[in-house]
């Protein structure tokens, strides 16, 4: 059998893996092996894949990965969560729909110590939504809203996707890093800008139950609870954009940073949090190592098989303009993301549509910015959405999986509107990137 044929028949059954329900990792190490195998022996892919796995895992860099991870436990275990929340709501949350845009905003914030979707998502379900219901908002819109703006956790630096990608696509992932800013304050204004028009054309969705008045002195004594957060962020940014740091550098000092507040506002509580931490961090580490890992054993196969080659000669030969072929790219993560989780399609996809980049002269960190904003979007398509069942995870009893993917349906078209922007205005994406010295 040809080695292109191996590479087709490879794919398909990566598919069924999958459908069954095999893991990621376990199914791409598999394929790639087996496929490897059968185009260039047992042996010579034997030592294929251990050289591969290795040099993609054993980098210094990737040490950026458990330290944006741990990063997000210890912010969500310190109360830091609340303070964003509860301090925003004293300045915002009297205005119509006031509530849910401090939400929107609080998640903004809190994603600049914690690179995670699931974990914004999860956090603000908890804290933001029951307070949302007690001042009558709907509890479709409640958790929607929180579901929602888990994304942009995702978005704003620091991000695992963003080191995820950066690794095993080759684009920089300081500038991506700082590159996530834009489209995470993006997604903040259509956000809010929905949350406004939804309680203008719909008032029931938000009841009438007014806040507790807090006067100026309360106002900006709350405000001051945010310096751990201010301290956090200055540091991440201002190390990265100035030189001061490169991406592994300012993760760690980071890290260290909130570990030092951790101890600070917790004091003994402190040593259990911090296991609890470093027992999550472990397991979420070694499944994303696993999978890229894994891609890597898989991207060699498909390189052997020809079908890297062969999928660039086929999109060439349709004569696309490139416009055109990063709207189907995009099409098909949005449908990609209602069956898998985002480095699981970062890990099929890149080896497949990256190489065709240069030919098709698409810039490689644009094309990096979109494909994760549309990713970022799978996170809350059904019958996945991953950031919906977080919310769903420790939402309250009378709250259904099918009310908060229906609260949320607002706000994916305002993400697919905020990913319609990405791609017509492109330049934007290249403002920050272009600041760090």
């Amino acid at each position: 059998m040809d080695p292109l044929t191996l590479g087709i028949l490879g794919i398909i059954c990566l598919l069924a893996l999958l459908a069954l329900g095999v893991h990621i990792g376990v199914a791409l190490g598999f394929v790639g092996f087996l496929g490897s195998s059968l185009i260039v022996g047992l042996d010579a892919s034997m030592w294929g894949s251990v050289n591969a796995m290795y040099y993609k895992l054993a980098s210094f860099e990737l040490i950026t990965v458990p330290l944006f991870i741990i990063m997000g436990y210890l912010a969500s275990v310190g109360d830091l969560s609340t303070n964003i929340f509860f301090t925003l709501r004293q300045w915002i949350g009297n205005l119509r729909g006031g509530l849910g845009i401090a939400t929107v905003f609080s998640c903004t914030i809190f994603g600049t110590i914690c690179g995670s979707s699931l974990v914004t998502a999860s956090v603000f379900a908890m804290v933001a939504a029951p307070q949302m219901r007690k001042q009558g908002y709907d509890k479709r819109l409640a958790y929607g809203i929180c579901a929602s703006s888990g994304l942009i956790g995702m978005l704003i630096p620091p991000s695992i996707l963003m080191v995820v990608y950066g690794y095993l696509s080759g684009v920089s992932v300081g500038k991506l890093l700082v590159g996530g800013i834009y489209p995470g304050l993006l997604l903040t204004l259509f956000y809010s800008i929905t949350i406004l028009t939804l309680v203008r054309i719909r008032p029931h969705l938000i009841g009438s139950v007014p806040l507790p008045q807090s006067t100026l002195g309360e106002k900006i004594r709350d405000l001051v609870k945010l310096w751990p957060i201010i301290i956090v962020a200055l540091v991440f940014f201002v190390g990265i954009f100035g030189g001061i740091f490169n991406p592994t550098e300012a993760a760690a000092v980071a890290t260290f940073a909130i570990l030092v507040l951790l101890f600070y506002i917790k004091r003994r509580q402190s040593w259990g949090l911090l296991w609890s931490a470093v027992k999550d961090t472990g397991r979420t580490t070694a499944m994303i190592f696993l999978i890229m890992g894994s891609a890597s054993i898989f991207s060699q196969f498909m390189v052997l098989s020809g079908i890297t080659e062969g999928v660039a000669d086929f999109i060439i030969g349709l004569n696309l303009p490139s416009l055109g072929f990063v709207i189907i790219i995009l099409v098909i993560y949005l449908i990609m993301g209602c069956f898998l989780d985002s480095i699981s399609m970062l890990s099929i996809t890149i080896p497949l549509f990256n190489p065709v980049l240069p030919k098709m002269g698409i810039d490689p960190f644009w094309y990096a910015m979109v494909v994760i904003m549309a990713i970022e979007i799978g996170m809350i398509t059904p019958p996945v959405g991953l950031c919906v069942y977080g919310a769903k995870a420790v939402a309250e009893p009378d709250v259904t999986l099918e009310d908060i993917f229906a609260g949320m349906m607002p706000f994916f078209w305002a993400s697919l509107a905020a990913l319609v922007i990405m791609v017509a205005f492109p330049g934007l994406s290249f403002i920050l990137p272009s600041l760090i010295k």
